[in-house]
């Protein structure tokens, strides 16, 4: 598709650049934050680089996105190319390299990669969440062929089908009641008989004639052929096995955010494991913001356009506060 940022594409830089020595800021994630922040980084003349294993996080996994400004339409590996060339545009570094360690160093970070050292005065943290899976046969089979860990993202696509959600909490109340609103027929699949979940959202779905409540089952497997069919449940009471025809599963049990990095250099986290953020996306740490999934402050919005505002947030920090500490002019 034609990208709507008026620069050719052409004209971006090949992401091919190599790790120097030390940069101004060095963003860690290649996810819609952490390449939103390099645009503004970029923009602010700072040296910047993007470190990260692949570029996109979880975006790539969307095959079709519809609700991100100035998209129409656009697979998550179209929206992803634009981003890098938007970043690489305005001479932002993309380092595609694994980050091994990271340390601080009186008043610059030393990061460690499988492709050299750098260092920077400034990081931003951008590594995102990854979703918690079932860890069951089919689920990586059928990832975008039935299975789905994003209603937002994929409800459309189920107009009119049969679709199971598995989960307690208010993640998985509120996919299911958006989901009545494409779906024929929407199973909500606990492994308890209590739900985590408000007792308004429960008492809301209860009276919803699309959902009926599967308690207290587990998934075993997920079965099909070309594209998921059906899924195999089990009683965690009586031990019941029994098949439950479905179109889809949305997977809601929880998130898991990727901070063992900013661990090592003292990074406070909440209760959950989320990285505490301020307003400006600045953390306990001088000099290290953190931005996107892997922060506090999202309020179960895990979308790309929330990420890529928290991202452009701790890139014009991250310059206010490298220009008070004399680092740029």
């Amino acid at each position: 598709m034609t990208s709507p940022f008026s620069f050719s594409l052409d004209s971006a830089v090949a992401s091919k650049a190599e790790l120097k020595p030390e940069y101004d800021v060095v963003i860690i994630g290649g996810g819609p934050a952490g390449l939103s922040a390099a645009i503004y980084a970029a923009r602010s003349m700072l040296r910047t680089a993007v470190i990260a294993k692949e570029f996109g996080g979880q975006v790539l996994d969307a095959h079709l996105v519809e609700n991100y400004p100035g998209f129409i339409k656009a697979s998550g590996e179209e929206l992803t190319k634009a981003f890098k060339e938007h970043a690489e545009h305005f001479g932002a570094e993309l380092i595609q390299a694994t980050v091994k360690d990271l340390k601080k160093d009186g008043d610059y970070f030393v990061v460690e990669t499988d492709q050299g050292q750098t260092r920077a005065p400034t990081i931003i943290y951008a590594t995102g969440s990854t979703h918690r899976k079932l860890g069951v046969p089919g689920e990586e089979e059928f990832l975008g062929k039935g299975v789905s860990y994003c209603a937002i993202c994929d409800a459309a696509l189920f107009k009119d089908k049969v679709v199971a959600v598995v989960g307690g909490g208010n993640t998985a109340f509120m996919d299911a009641d958006l989901l009545t609103q494409h779906a024929s027929k929407v199973y909500l699949i606990h492994r308890r008989n209590e739900f985590r979940a408000e007792p308004l959202w429960v008492e809301r779905l209860k009276k919803n004639p699309k959902v009926e409540f599967i308690t207290p089952y587990v998934v075993e497997r997920i079965e099909g052929t070309s594209k998921m069919e059906k899924l195999i449940i089990k009683n965690r009471e009586t031990g019941e096995t029994k098949e439950l025809p479905a179109d889809g599963v949305f997977i809601d049990i929880g998130m898991i955010p990727q901070t063992e990095l900013a661990k090592r250099v003292g990074v406070e986290l909440n209760e959950r494991g989320y990285i505490i953020v301020k307003e400006d996306q600045s953390t306990n740490v001088p000099g290290f913001f953190a931005a996107g999934d892997v922060t506090t402050g999202m309020n179960n919005v895990h979308q790309i356009i929330t990420a890529a505002a928290k991202g452009t947030i701790a890139a014009l920090s991250a310059y206010d506060y490298l220009k008070g500490k004399g680092f740029v002019k």
